[in-house]
């Protein structure tokens, strides 16, 4: 009577329970008469909705659902230490400064300097 499929979708119970909601929605409305509009608006709407539920019942019960993902593993990259090479000093580290030198009581020049550290 109700057919499994192999990929776990229950196809024909989807459709049946679709077209038994239809019939009861529809079998609910009372007829509308000629002389009562009202009726007819809430006929006409709930055959609407009764339309779409169904319609997107159909058209979602006829996609399969996708694949499970596929276990790929992870690449791994293995990158070797760069070498660091530290070099020694070669000498001691000489730059020029400008210093002061006192001349008399209240006179002064500058003199460029050599310093080494």
């Amino acid at each position: 009577m109700f057919r499994v499929s192999l990929n776990g979708s229950f196809t024909m119970i989807r459709a049946g329970a679709a077209a038994l909601a239809a019939t009861l929605v529809l079998g609910a409305v009372a007829p509308a008469t000629a002389r009562d509009q009202t009726g007819a608006i809430v006929g006409g709407l709930a055959a609407g909705v009764v339309g779409g539920v169904v319609g997107s019942a159909l058209v979602n019960g006829a996609n399969p659902p996708p694949p499970p993902p596929e276990y790929r593993p992870r690449r791994v990259v293995v990158e070797e230490p760069e070498t660091v090479v530290v070099r020694e000093r070669r000498g001691p580290i000489c730059h020029y400064e400008r210093r002061k030198e006192w001349l008399g009581d209240g006179e002064f020049t500058y003199r460029r300097v050599e310093v080494c550290e």
